[in-house]
């Protein structure tokens, strides 16, 4: 295989199906050989299957791509410092990691259990700090690697039931820039993309409403595989100076999101007090406040 990743070693977690899979799959056929991470969970994390993993890799070789399959558990340290040692056992070095694997605990926040929250972050947050740590070493030797995060507009711009993904995903965002910023000496780079696709965890969204049912109707018209392109592009040498950036793909829209940064402040020549900020600070900050809004709320066209 030939290609912009040619010669190339990808990682992909949560690689047996939706996103995971058609970012493999397109890295595979743009070159790169491929580590297929994936336990075969349910949605909920529950069960265990080899079996999606195999059907990736067996698409993949189909083609005349290269894949190797890891079914550790990204949640656990020791299992992802194994499953970037099998990168580098087979193919001889390590390139790209894709953090995309998770799994879904929606509830709404005051019924959100402890082992819900727990779960939820284990794998999203923890598993794509142990394998990004995990993959560092090799990175930092080589002197050369791209990071790329797969996060979510629920954190980025929020959405009802779901305070333990978003916390994680938004967690993943800090983790990027850090990375981004702490290993730019070693020509490393990490980015995120915020992507919209129907899949497994999207097809739990409410469908009941007008609204709701327009809403899903146009997300399934999303496959996963319009992820993959941009995905591929971030792995590649043409984007060695683009780091720390976070991007959104929704259907054939790629979307550059901003990053906080003040908007707006007050000032005064005195301490100020409790009573000051109700009456002056709070009052000229008010024009600016950011609303309740809610991935939908922001995204209100049909995607391209």
């Amino acid at each position: 295989m030939t290609g912009i990743l040619n010669g190339k070693v990808a990682l992909v977690t949560g690689a047996g199906g939706g996103i995971g899979k058609a970012i493999a799959v397109a890295m595979a056929r743009a070159g790169a050989s491929v580590v297929i991470n994936d336990i075969g969970v349910s949605l909920t994390g529950q069960g265990g299957s080899a079996t999606p993993a195999q059907e990736t890799k067996a698409e993949i070789e189909a083609f005349g791509g290269k894949a190797v399959i890891s079914s550790e558990s990204v949640s656990e340290w020791d299992a992802a410092q194994r499953t970037v040692s099998l990168a580098k056992e087979t193919f001889g070095r390590l390139d790209i990691v894709v953090n995309n694997a998770g799994i879904l605990r929606d509830a709404m926040f005051h019924k959100m259990t402890p082992e819900e929250w727990l779960a939820v972050v284990g794998v999203h947050l923890n598993g794509s700090f142990f394998i990004s740590r995990a993959a560092a070493e090799i990175f930092r030797e080589q002197e050369s690697g791209s990071y790329i995060h797969m996060v979510s507009t629920s954190g980025l711009i929020g959405n009802l039931g779901q305070s333990n993904y978003s916390a994680a995903k938004m967690g993943m965002v800090g983790l990027s820039k850090s990375i981004a910023l702490d290993m730019k000496r070693y020509n490393i780079r990490s980015n995120c993309i915020a992507p919209f696709a129907w899949g497994r965890m999207t097809q739990n969204i409410p469908a009941e409403t007008p609204d709701q049912i327009a809403r899903v109707e146009s997300l399934k018209k999303m496959t996963p595989e319009k992820n993959a392109p941009l995905a591929v592009y971030l792995g590649s040498d043409a984007a060695k100076d683009v780091t720390g950036q976070i991007f959104c793909v929704r259907r054939n829209e790629i979307f550059l999101l901003s990053q906080s940064r003040p908007i707006r402040s007050v000032h005064t020549a005195e301490d100020w007090t409790p009573e000051s900020v109700r009456d002056q600070a709070v009052p000229a900050l008010r024009s600016s406040f950011v609303p309740l809004d809610r991935s939908q709320d922001v995204f209100t066209w049909d995607p391209v």
